[in-house]
């Protein structure tokens, strides 16, 4: 009994702490005590009865607050029978003194929350809430609170609330109805969305509730600054749009108001508005379209034709395509009019007519309304394409410009790309003698077509109509292709080159089906031995061109398994086959000048191999894998096409004679680096090694570069573990006492760039260590302008290796990371570095800072400005262009900050467009111009001496520099104008 007592006067005096408002964590204890069942939830209202009948507001309000914290911690707790007597309490007192009101909301919030209510007391908390408080008077944490009672109910007594009726739909409209802070509009429009989804009764409600929401449409707000809630715009825009598009009743009342919005000057409310119908015609039918389908029409036709906004355009062209797809869902009954076939009519009348106008002012507005309805439904597609494609054809006839043609053609090609979308489904829209016709006009358009940029297109529309018509192309147009390129070269002609070029990147283009590209693979390859025989300059240029046709074919085939995998064994044995051969007979009989071993076609093939690989199953990798890594380890040659050599191929080998062999480890290196990362590598280790010893030794620059990155790209992929630790060991104490000296300290150093790289893109712990090495070769007078120069190698993509598209491994934030860690380091090396090796810091810094997103060097511009302008002084031209290309867009997103150091930049850009270097000319007139993004009271001062620096870039012999100079001296004119 004494320690009843004791705990009961605990419990009152904490309540009367509470209560007295001395102390509010009482709540938090009172509240433990609960839960640890020191007292009961009756007890404390036992206890509180004092205050809950005070005649102060005040007092009664704390009583409450008090209860309601509580059971926010504690409704878990409670019985059925607690829960009925506390709502019945709580609802009485919604009619207390304004002063309660919160306090009684946050306890009927936690009672919302018992999985114990009976039914029945959720509509009656609803009911109560609806008539006794005028929600909208409430400040908005107490608004909330409502939501979130409203909110938890729909969520647990849905069956019970429906109930209502239509009532709980006005009750709710009522509760809504002037809400203007944007959290509290989040959740009623979540609310509403789930009123609609899920069914509920709106009655004659319907227009009410719609003018409740879309009262807010367009969406008018901004965030404040430092705004705590994170609550931006487009998280309204987006919500909203939930609520406006989520139901076809809404229809009558949502197209006015959209239409409306659309002929409005405000370019948002255009966008909203294009947008929400775009959403809407997802839901709408016929019915709901029907009387607004001619206003719809105009307005949309009247923004694309007007509109100077390629935002606008962009979001009409989508509207007008989801109105044609809504309307050729639509099911017909019999006696109904057919509103798709008026609508496109309508359409085709008001923009076929442009199509054959002289001046083809209006032909691409048109072409792009054409095309977007087209797109829609294979109906629409041939009720267009039947009535524009004879137009277009006839046009291009009756037009002799090549810039009218290529107009034409390229109106063609984005009506015959749609074609792709419906597949096979139905024959198509041309007869075979028509398809015939077209193919020819194509192969002549492609080939002998003076403009060339005429002769792309065709190139482009022969690849889209090719998937469509393979039998065609590759029955037609391949031959054809195939004979010109073969009587080409019996030919003497001027024109030699260019038509041979046009031929293969013909063959190239219309690769984009498996059976053409059977066809089409043979004809190159072909092609590429013959040409690779000859020595002459002309030869190389020639193989270059075919790998690279190669190479597009190979991007082209890498969605289609059946083609890579064609492609990949059809390819890659070949162009080994021919190389080695190459590199034997150079190596056997020293015939000097082999275009196959020429830095610029090895360097033509590498894509070629890579892209041939990056997307082959991992069975079909492993298999080719046990091929082409014994073919360099062993000289296995088997299983090559035309394997009778000299002699062996040994590309690890000792001696000058094999230096041929040795330079195509850069096809090894496309290779084993484009592989997927779970295919195994036979002999890893041992290529690992052969790798890392031709790096550091080998005379030949491209072939020691060459080994040093499939060294890293392996390395990169390789798991961790014990032995990619002793493999990496190796290769540090193998660079080490080169870097320290000998004459091979600058194969090293691109070993140790290489090898940082790989680490530093997956995060392995021994980067740093690497990144030291290289921040102190900054202090060497021979290797650190090359150090430094490898900054960039370390931040940019590399083109053929350590990529994602190789299934490198790449943390995606590795630049931020690497900026963190060592650009302090760098500012410190400056401070301390002697005068002849400061500009390599400087150089190293520009070149990190160059490659780093664009918001994360803004946030860090104020510590690293006054060393980027001091780099501007430095007389290293690669310093100048990398800090002028860093401080271009900083001016930009930046000005405030900019504008600090406005006289400084001001006088060190003008200095430098007078450089003897073209492009620091070219990039410190580009800042120069940027420079007027600054605000206007900071560059008035400067205006005229800027004017008259200008002047002089005005007669610069260069015409690029010129071009600068005039847009730069024209915006500064305008610095200070009346509206800039």
């Amino acid at each position: 009994m004494a320690a009843a007592g004791a705990g009961a006067e605990a419990l009152a005096a904490s309540v009367r702490d509470f209560v007295s408002g001395q102390q509010d964590g009482r709540a938090a204890e009172v509240a433990a005590g609960v839960k640890d069942g020191r007292w009961t939830v009756l007890q404390l209202v036992e206890a509180l009865g004092f205050c809950l009948e005070n005649t102060d507001p005040r007092t009664r309000g704390r009583g409450i607050q008090l209860l309601s914290q509580v059971l926010l911690q504690c409704y878990s707790l409670l019985q059925e029978k607690e829960v009925l007597h506390l709502v019945l309490f709580y609802e009485s007192r919604l009619q207390d003194h304004h002063l309660v009101i919160p306090s009684v909301l946050q306890g009927l919030r936690a009672l919302s929350m018992c999985e114990v209510l009976s039914p029945g007391l959720a509509v009656s908390v609803l009911k109560a809430i609806f008539q006794e408080v005028h929600v909208q008077s409430l400040l908005q944490l107490d608004r909330y609170t409502v939501y979130s009672i409203i909110t938890n109910f729909m969520s647990t007594r849905e069956e019970e609330l429906k109930g209502l009726g239509a009532n709980f739909t006005f009750g709710f409209i009522q509760v809504m109805d002037g809400e203007k802070d944007p959290r509290n509009l989040l959740v009623a429009f979540q609310i509403v969305r789930d009123l609609i989804a899920k069914d509920y009764a709106l009655g004659p409600f319907v227009e009410e509730l719609f003018e409740v929401t879309s009262c807010y449409f367009p969406v008018d707000f901004t965030p404040p600054p430092n705004d705590p809630h994170g609550i931006q715009r487009e998280d309204l825009i987006l919500s909203l749009r939930a609520v406006l598009a989520s139901t076809p009743q809404f229809a009558e009342f949502l197209l006015p108001l959209l239409i409306e919005k659309l002929d409005s000057e405000l370019q948002s409310a255009k966008l909203d508005s294009l947008q929400t119908l775009t959403a809407c015609c997802a839901i709408y039918g016929q019915k709901e379209l029907q009387e607004f389908l001619p206003s719809l029409w105009s307005s949309l036709r009247r923004e694309v034709f007007q509109t100077a906004s390629e935002k606008i355009e962009t979001e009409c062209l989508a509207a007008l395509h989801a109105l044609s797809a809504c309307l050729s869902r639509s099911v017909l009954s019999s006696d109904s009019e057919d509103l798709l076939d008026s609508f496109l009519s309508s359409i085709l009348q008001d923009c076929r007519h442009h199509l054959c106008e002289p001046d083809m002012k209006l032909v691409w507005p048109s072409a792009k309304l054409l095309q977007a309805a087209a797109g829609a439904s294979l109906r629409t597609f041939h009720r267009i394409t039947r009535s524009v494609l004879p137009l277009l054809l006839e046009q291009y006839t009756k037009h002799t410009q090549s810039s009218q043609r290529r107009t034409i053609l390229e109106m063609l090609l984005g009506f015959l790309e749609l074609q792709q979308k419906w597949g096979h489904a139905e024959e198509g829209f041309l007869s075979s003698s028509d398809l015939e016709l077209v193919v020819d006009h194509l192969i002549r358009l492609a080939l002998h077509e003076e403009d060339s940029q005429s002769s792309e297109a065709a190139m482009e529309a022969a690849g889209s109509m090719a998937p469509t018509y393979p039998k065609v192309f590759s029955g037609r147009m391949v031959p054809r292709l195939e004979e010109e390129l073969q009587s080409e070269r019996e030919e003497s002609s001027h024109n030699h080159h260019s038509l041979q070029q046009r031929c293969l990147q013909a063959l190239a283009a219309v690769s984009t089906h498996t059976s053409i590209v059977r066809e089409t693979v043979p004809v190159l390859l072909q092609h590429l031995q013959k040409v690779q025989k000859g020595t002459e300059a002309r030869n190389t240029q020639e193989i270059v061109s075919v790998c690279q046709s190669l190479h597009h074919v190979a991007l082209q085939c890498q969605q289609d398994a059946e083609g890579c995998w064609y492609f990949h064994q059809t390819v890659v044995p070949c162009l080994l086959a021919m190389a080695v051969q190459a590199a034997m007979q150079e190596s056997t009989h020293t015939l000097p000048g082999k275009a196959l071993l020429e830095e610029e076609v090895l360097a033509a093939m590498i894509p070629v191999i890579s892209a041939a690989t990056t997307h082959l199953s991992p069975e079909l990798a492993a298999q080719s894998v046990s091929h082409i890594v014994p073919l360099f380890l062993d000289g296995e040659v088997s299983f090559l096409p035309q394997n009778s050599f000299p002699s062996s191929f040994q590309p690890f080998g000792d001696g000058e004679c094999l230096e041929a062999q040795r330079r195509l480890v850069a096809l090894l290196m496309a290779f084993v680096c484009s592989l997927p990362r779970d295919v195994g590598i036979p002999q890893q280790e041992w290529l690992l090694r052969e790798l890392l010893a031709l790096s550091c030794s080998c005379n030949c620059p491209f072939t020691a570069t060459t080994a040093a990155k499939c060294f890293a790209g392996l390395v990169n992929k390789h798991p961790a573990g014990q032995q990619l630790d002793e493999i990496l060991q190796l290769a540090v104490n193998r660079m080490e006492p080169i870097l320290a000296e000998g004459p091979c300290r600058t194969q090293a150093l691109t070993l140790l760039l290489w090898v940082t790289k790989a680490l530093v893109l997956r995060y392995h712990p021994l980067s740093s260590c690497l990144t030291d090495k290289l921040l102190g070769l900054l202090g060497d007078t021979e290797l650190g302008p090359a150090a430094a120069d490898g900054f960039s190698l370390l931040m940019a993509e590399s083109p053929d290796v350590l990529h994602k598209s190789c299934h490198a491994d790449v943390r995606i934030m590795f630049r931020q990371r690497f900026f963190t860690d060592n650009v302090p380091k760098l500012v410190q090396g400056f401070h301390g570095a002697g005068p002849d090796v400061k500009a390599n810091y400087l150089k190293g810094l520009s070149h990190v800072l160059n490659h780093l997103p664009k918001p994360v060097l803004v946030t860090e511009l104020p510590t690293l400005l006054s060393l980027l302008l001091e780099a501007l002084s430095c007389s290293d031209r690669v310093v100048q262009l990398s800090t002028l290309s860093c401080l271009h867009p900083l001016l930009l997103e930046a000005p405030q900050v900019m504008s600090l150091h406005v006289d400084t930049l001001v006088t060190k850009f003008l200095n430098l467009t007078s450089s003897p270097t073209m492009a620091v000319r070219i990039a410190a007139l580009r800042c120069a111009h940027a420079l007027t993004s600054l605000p206007t009271t900071v560059l008035l001062p400067y205006k005229g001496r800027v004017i008259r620096a200008l002047a002089k870039p005005l007669d610069d012999k260069k015409r690029l520099v010129r071009k600068e100079a005039v847009a730069a001296r024209g915006e500064w004119f305008l610095v200070g104008s009346p509206g800039r």
